[in-house]
């Protein structure tokens, strides 16, 4: 397997707004195959083009390599490792055992079983993918991480076939340098986990899975309690499959690189993922790419947070305390009551919904953006605010749809429409008066017919509704409960709203 690839144009960037400009110049789409390792590498650039990407193929590029490691490997090759207690026991010469700590000096394969009081260690100095084999594993310490990648070229986590492993690190550790292991399972190398089996994972100190360069989670069922942070990557975290839950108290799944250009984002593409945490469900520093997939975040500060987000597809639950899909962190950006292509609209910013079904619950903003929103195709639902400091959809610049279905509810205070001008028309509508949760919520156009039907799972004051179904500039009606409550013109924001921007009420 290939180190990662970094041809860094831009590695040094004054300020997260020029890295995030920066990093929006990416375009095409590069999978390539190390014949060497088997790996498979998914490229992402920082290309010359100066257009922002509106796909995650397009994110997708050349320069920088997701090494997804291969999981499998030849049995006559492997090395076997047996834990016994506060020791272990192996016939190779480049496993050393002292005391309760078992140390790999050699690229690999290696199969670990049994219970072990103690550290397991990869010091790897020459070429090659160490493998490591959790073959029915238990790995506690109470020093440390419980296993350390301290060199290698590259690492990949083998869960065996039917097999039930576990990893725990200590409640502090004897090492607090700035060098030294943060998390239960911790890797200065590339790090790919997969396979069948399962693999507990619980930090105790700080976080529980981390990667200092990238990390792949390509299979097997993974369940992460934290402290902190749960997965954590610098330059990227990967799931391309596999079935992970992740209890956090800090962010559940993190890519935090906010120097290199190119790097820091979170890249979904398969799997199912559950998320519990007390901050950031899925956070990307750069960038949050989401192409399949079923990502489920059940309770959160922020569901998913990033500076550019892209959705082509997969099957998303973002429920939040604050915003449900939020996109921050640019030269200027900041929240705007006003919209309507603000100043504050950071053009480098970005938020693209092109497919897939999104359901938001939020307590502050549904779909936020510092910077500017598009939606080209997919489901969307939001459930938003039920108090008039947030809004179902808060936009600095503009909001522009042109495919798909947006069924969005909230408050009516800050309310905001899409852009008047948008290739697919919308409806918006602000009651004088909130709307019960379990209301039913229904429009008809003037033959009388239903173009949508909806029960609100919160209180709400404001509706927009947008879909191939309504036609610009035609009369509709809003009911609630077969009550009529507003008549709206499509494309026209009400109390004299334009466009992206306060809708009033």
């Amino acid at each position: 397997m290939r180190s990662l690839n970094l041809r860094r144009r831009a590695a040094t960037l004054a300020g997260a707004g020029v890295l995030a400009a920066a990093l929006l110049a990416g375009c095409g789409a590069a999978v390539t195959s190390d014949s060497d390792s088997g790996s498979t590498t998914t490229g992402v650039q920082v290309a010359a083009s100066t257009g922002s990407p509106t796909t995650v193929e397009e994110a997708l590029a050349g320069d920088i390599d997701v090494e997804a490691g291969d999981t499998s490997y030849d049995e006559s090759e492997v090395i076997d490792i047996t834990l016994d207690g506060d020791t272990a026991t192996s016939d190779s010469d480049v496993v050393t055992v002292d005391g309760d700590t078992v140390t790999i000096t050699a690229a690999g394969t290696y199969r670990l079983s049994g219970s072990l009081d103690g550290q397991v260690v990869v010091d790897s100095s020459g070429d090659g993918a160490v493998r490591l084999i959790l073959d029915d594993a238990d790995i506690r310490s109470d020093s440390s991480a419980a296993i350390a990648v301290t060199d290698a070229e590259s690492v990949v986590v083998v869960l065996a076939d039917g097999s039930s492993n576990s990893v725990a690190d200590a409640s502090s550790y004897d090492d607090t340098s700035e060098d030294a292991a943060t998390g239960a399972l911790w890797s200065t190398a590339d790090l790919t986990i997969g396979g069948t089996g399962s693999l507990t994972v619980t930090g105790n100190s700080n976080d529980s899975i981390v990667g200092k360069d990238g990390l792949v989670i390509s299979g097997g069922t993974i369940a992460v309690a934290s402290v902190d942070d749960g997965v954590r990557g610098k330059d990227y975290v990967a799931i391309t499959g596999g079935d992970l839950t992740v209890d956090a108290t800090g962010d559940a799944i993190k890519s935090d690189n906010e120097t290199d250009a190119g790097t820091g984002f979170v890249l979904v593409e398969g799997g199912t993922i559950t998320v519990t945490s007390e901050d950031d469900g899925i956070k990307g520093t750069q960038q949050v790419l989401v192409s399949g997939g079923t990502i489920d975040v059940a309770e959160s500060m922020e569901a998913m947070e990033g500076s550019t987000v892209i959705i082509d597809g997969g099957d998303l639950t973002l429920h939040s305390a604050d915003d449900g899909l939020n996109v921050s962190g640019g030269s200027s950006s900041g929240d705007s009551a006003q919209g309507g292509g603000d100043m504050s609209a950071d053009t480098s910013l970005q938020l693209w919904i092109n497919g897939g079904d999104l359901a938001v619950w939020s307590s502050g903003d549904g779909l936020d953006s510092n910077g500017y929103a598009t939606i080209t195709g997919g489901t969307i639902t939001v459930n938003g605010p039920t108090t008039d400091g947030n809004a179902a959809l808060d936009v600095n610049g503009t909001l522009e749809i042109s495919g798909g279905t947006l069924v969005a509810l909230g408050s009516a205070g800050m309310a905001e429409a899409p852009e008047a001008d948008s290739s697919q028309a919308w409806i918006a509508a602000t009651l004088d008066s909130a709307g019960a949760a379990g209301s039913t919520i229904a429009i008809t156009d003037s033959d009388g017919k239903v173009i949508v039907e909806q029960v609100a799972d919160k209180d709400f004051a404001s509706v927009v509704f947008s879909s191939e179904q309504v036609e610009s500039g035609a009369t509709y009606t809003v009911s609630v409960d077969g009550v009529e409550v507003a008549t709206v013109n499509a494309g026209e924001a009400p109390a004299g709203g334009m466009g992206n921007g306060p809708m009033g009420g």
